[in-house]
């Protein structure tokens, strides 16, 4: 069999292969990402991720703009693809319904040292509960970058799985959010099943801890332990220094600071 004559051959052999393969192995292999569809309290989510795990999560709008968005992010093409890594597909929907990452790997390597620290620090708040950009400042041991400490947060590559959204302003106020319509972030935490109603009442009367005087304790007002505290026994409280000055010490759990 001449040579020609195999080609021929191989060329009627050959068949296309299904619809996905070819993003697939792509994405297996590192040459691009992949992006999955997936729901949340928000509606439908496209997730992004790496050989490392997660990188971006945005509302599902325009997928084409999605793509050119995160090329021009990460220098990184991203496609759909029908398959995910066994490891994001277990604990992914757990992730998004959780508001925090668990087991889910999230890829942070391509953000800075400094916005990495935010976000881990982020993603310790409890749900349901939110903290001022001053605590995790010091958290992070850099009590005097609120204002970058916000910037990091604004542009937070994964909104939903690191939970941003339970960050606000020193007086108590919202704020804006990086997915979507501030409105997106009382949404979240309601479904976390926050009073937001009561807490933005309580910030603008100027609350900004409360303490137990039964236990001599202070916290942040969200802090489980504050929600356990009865009506009768909740003490108020402007700032830290008064609460301290009135002889309370701060929660070990919620680590209330001065915002």
């Amino acid at each position: 069999m001449n040579q020609d004559h195999l080609v021929a051959e191989l060329k009627r052999l050959a068949v296309k292969a299904p619809d996905g393969v070819a993003s697939n192995v792509l994405v297996g292999t590192g040459i691009v990402d992949g992006y999955v569809r997936r729901s949340s309290v928000l509606g439908d989510l496209l997730v992004a991720f790496g050989t490392n795990g997660v990188t971006a999560v945005e509302l599902a709008g325009d997928p084409g703009g999605f793509v050119a968005t995160y090329e021009q992010r990460f220098g990184k093409r991203a496609v759909p693809v029908d398959r995910v890594p066994p490891v994001i597909a277990r604990h992914l929907d757990t992730a998004i319904v959780a508001g925090r990452p668990g087991r889910l790997p999230v890829d942070l390597d391509r953000l800075t040292e400094f916005q990495a620290a935010v976000l881990r620090a982020a993603a310790t708040i409890p749900r349901g509960e939110v903290r001022p950009y001053g605590w995790v400042a010091k958290e992070i041991g850099r009590p005097g970058a609120v204002r970058a400490v916000g910037s990091a947060l604004a542009s937070n590559p994964v909104p939903v799985i690191i939970p941003c959204h339970r960050v606000v302003r020193a007086d108590g106020t919202f704020g804006d959010y990086s997915l979507g319509d501030p409105s997106n972030k009382r949404r979240l935490l309601v479904a976390e099943g926050l009073d937001v109603a009561a807490f933005e009442e309580r910030a603008a009367h100027g609350v900004r801890f409360t303490g137990s005087d039964t236990t001599g304790v202070f916290c942040h007002p969200t802090c489980r332990h504050a929600r356990r505290t009865g009506v009768g026994h909740r003490v108020e409280f402007a700032s830290e220094d008064e609460a301290r000055a009135a002889g309370y010490r701060p929660c070990k759990v919620c680590r209330p600071v001065a915002a």
